[in-house]
């Protein structure tokens, strides 16, 4: 399932893309209305990319805003409806604490900045994962960021802060067993019943899984909506990433068959087979 109005975004994206431009040439290869509906980001190597170049990890984290910033946009322009976003992990509380610091200081420093831009593209703000456990000031940006987009109709924007997958499913299993007790009752617990009590339920499971800095893990991350997710992996570090790394997710993404665990029809199996020589490499769980 696909956006509606794919090509009305896609004119929108070229709009904004300089003409004659790498992204402007790319966007015109997509597909408009084979957009991901849901695209989910693991943003990693910003550590990384700050050693290469002798530098405190703190800048690295700094210089990975202005790919969130590029990306959320380009998204926006695309007809994306749900992007999610790797932000803090329930594990990076075992970081240094001046580091932890440094990103909750981050954060509270683009939701000031960036909230004017969100309410301006119509972007919903929320938030995945337990954020009552962050501080206190960062909690009061994040509860101002999400009220004052709550009404916006555009893209929903999911921050995972203090997430984590293995615990989110446990949460949901809790949910379910409290609801059988209150029945006094066997309770038959169908997929769809787990589904619809994950925290990502209203921007339904992600199409496409991206990561970068070429580690091929999930790292506890949305581990029961990626099921069937595509995933493409880039060498790339996170603040290196750019519009054109997403579009190039996106081309090798939309030359895949999507079989869900059927057959594929031998059609798209020849197009399947095209896919040409990429920065990315795109797996597919379950396939």
């Amino acid at each position: 399932m696909y956006q509606d109005s794919g090509f009305e975004s896609m004119q929108d994206f070229l709009d904004w893309a300089a003409p004659g431009s790498v992204e402007w040439r790319m966007a015109r290869g997509l597909s408009p209305d084979r957009i991901p509906r849901h695209i989910a980001v693991i943003m990693d190597g910003n550590g990384r990319w700050a050693k290469r170049r002798r530098l405190p990890r703190a800048a690295g984290h700094s210089a990975g805003v202005r790919p969130v910033r590029e990306i959320i946009e380009a998204c926006c322009r695309l007809g994306v409806e749900t992007l999610t976003l790797y932000a803090f992990s329930a594990e990076n509380w075992k970081r240094p604490q001046a580091e932890i610091e440094t990103l909750w200081a981050l954060l509270r420093k683009y939701l000031r900045q960036e909230l004017p831009d969100l309410k301006a593209n119509g972007v919903r703000f929320q938030t995945i994962g337990q954020t009552d456990a962050l501080p206190e000031s960062v909690c009061n940006e994040i509860d101002r960021a999400i009220m004052e987009t709550a009404a916006n109709e555009g893209m929903r924007l999911n921050v995972a802060l203090n997430y984590s997958g293995r615990a989110e499913i446990v949460e949901v299993v809790n949910d379910l067993l409290r609801q059988a007790h209150q029945c006094k009752q066997l309770v038959q617990v169908s997929e769809r019943d787990v589904s619809e009590r994950m925290c990502t339920a209203s921007g339904g499971d992600p199409d496409l899984l991206i990561r970068t800095s070429g580690e091929f893990r999930v790292s506890n991350f949305l581990l029961w909506q990626i099921a069937y997710s595509e995933i493409w992996v880039t060498e790339r570090y996170w603040p290196d990433f750019r519009t054109t790394d997403l579009l190039e997710a996106l081309m090798v993404y939309q030359k895949r068959n999507r079989r869900f665990g059927g057959l594929p029809d031998q059609a798209e199996e020849a197009v399947a087979a095209t896919v040409p020589a990429s920065n990315g490499k795109l797996l597919a769980v379950n396939e």
